[in-house]
């Protein structure tokens, strides 16, 4: 198993639209194509509180390249980001790691 962390940085006070388009719709699509999450975070102490940072398991990177590009394509996932950015764009930057357990980690 390996997991992605994606640090997302929104545009000053458009947190709550990103949250919202989390929980209403992403995860559905994501659902639909057998994405899974490991966790999601909001900055309480750190750089910027304008932040979500999420963990996605994976099997392999071809599970990710193969479900990931099917997720970016997706007609529904389009429309619905569209529709979500109609009175602005919700994301400033996008940081993407893909990490390793090493043997001591409590997840592997």
């Amino acid at each position: 198993m390996i997991y992605e962390m994606r640090q997302y940085r929104c545009v000053p006070g458009r947190l709550p639209a990103l949250l919202k388009r989390f929980d209403t719709i992403t995860l559905k699509i994501w659902e639909k194509h057998g994405i899974r999450q490991a966790g999601f975070f909001t900055t309480l102490i750190g750089e910027s509180n304008q932040e979500l940072t999420y963990f996605l398991a994976w099997e392999s990177l071809a599970e990710r390249e193969k479900k990931w590009g099917a997720f970016a394509a997706d007609p529904e996932w389009l429309e619905a980001r569209a529709k979500t950015e109609a009175d602005g764009q919700i994301v400033a930057n996008i940081v993407s790691q893909i990490l390793a357990p090493t043997a001591f980690s409590s997840v592997k």
